[in-house]
This record gives structure tokens, sequence and C-alpha cells, in this order.
């Protein structure tokens, strides 16, 4: 029969806390890399929406200084239907 001393049970509770410790810190550090990489992709991401945004825009005033008769009538148009887009919407909705 294996008999322990409080001293063997007090040893092995600090082992497993030692373990439990250096299993937390692991986990931490995990999800710090984890979440340093995520934040780093989302600036990535950030960045080629800003630049394709400003090309985008460079690219309207492009067309709307080549053209700004017809820009003008495709603005006009647009806000015409988005208009009556609105209208068909309010008129379905249910009064109160």
């Amino acid at each position: 029969m294996v008999t322990y001393t409080s001293s063997d049970t007090s040893d092995s509770v600090a082992d497993q806390a030692d373990q439990a410790d250096q299993s937390a810190d692991a986990a931490i550090k995990s999800t710090q890399r984890m979440a340093n990489a995520a934040l780093e992709n989302l600036a990535e991401v950030t960045n080629q929406l800003r630049a394709s945004a400003l090309r985008a825009s460079d690219c309207t005033v492009k067309y709307i200084q080549h053209d700004p008769v017809k820009a003008i009538l495709i603005a006009a148009a647009t806000g015409a239907a988005l208009m009556a887009l609105a209208g068909l919407i309010g008129r379905s909705l249910p009064r109160k």
C-alpha cells in the first residue's frame, strides 16, 4: 500500500498548478498571436479598400470631365429611379 504524506500532496497540487499556469500562458500567447494576425490582415484589407475607392473616385472624376452632359443625365435618371423606388416602398408600407 502506498501512503501519501501531506508533503507529497502539496507537491502534486503545486505541480498541477504550475502546469495549469503554463497551459494558460501558452493559450494567452496563442490568442495574442492570432489577434495580431487578424489585426494585420484587417489593416491590409482596409488599405486595399481605400486604394480601390480612390481609384474609383479618380475614374468617376475623369468620366465626368470627359462627358459632363452624359454624367448629369445618368445622375438625374438614377435620382428619379431612386425616388420612384422610395415612393413604391412608402406606399407598400402599412399605415398606422
